[in-house]
Parts: structure tokens; sequence; C-alpha cells
């Protein structure tokens, strides 16, 4: 049984996520570094090019959705991290990602279970 039939979206999901959450993670350690630039990916647009039929890498898929966030109001310093909006943004990842996790775990969970035979 592949990983697809078993996991479906859900794996390359988890790995985007994973990498999302970095990602935001590092825009917020930078908020006070001045002239940095925040930086977040397409997540619906990463998922299509790392599931569709020409499937790439979560790392390549990723990178092609990579873009530089456009700040609401820039900062004198040149740094374009919007604190509130990357916390938002990393606490609503956070949510995507622990609900994939459940996911994931309740099938491991139902391939355990008939691997043991329990009903």
């Amino acid at each position: 049984m592949s990983n697809d039939a078993l996991f479906g979206i859900h794996g390359a999901a988890l790995e985007l996520r994973s990498q999302r959450m970095a990602m935001l993670a590092s825009n917020i350690a930078n908020a006070a570094t001045p002239g940095f630039k925040a930086r977040d990916f397409d997540f619906a647009k990463a998922l299509d090019s790392a599931t569709g039929a020409s499937a790439q890498s979560a790392t390549d898929a990723a990178n092609d959705a990579l873009g530089y966030r456009v700040p609401v109001q820039a900062s004198i310093d040149g740094n374009t991290v919007e604190l509130p909006v990357e916390q938002t943004k990393f606490a609503e990842n956070a949510v995507a990602y622990k609900a994939t996790l459940t996911f994931l775990q309740g099938r491991v969970d139902t391939v355990m279970q008939a691997l043991k035979g329990d009903s």
C-alpha cells in the first residue's frame, strides 16, 4: 500500500505546514531586524504543486509558491514584519497542522487495528 493511497494529500500537507510554520517563526523572530522582509507561501498553490499530476517535492512546491508579504503600514527601517499579522498566521497554521496530524494519527490507528485484527 503506497503512502498516497493510505494518507492521500495529508502527508504532503503536513510537510508543507511544517515548512510554513518555520517560515512564519522566522518572520516573528526577525520582527526587530532592520530591512528584514517577511516571507510566506501560498499554501493552496504549494499543495497543488506537491500533489498534482506533475507532483514535485514539498520543498520545491513551497519555493515555487514563495513570496514576500506586503505590509499594511511600512516601517521606517524597511522591515515588513507586522507582528500581529504574523502571530495570527502562525496560530492559524498551527491549528491546521494539528488537525492534519490528528487525521493522520487516526489513519495509522485504523491500519494498526486492522493488522492486529481488532474489531
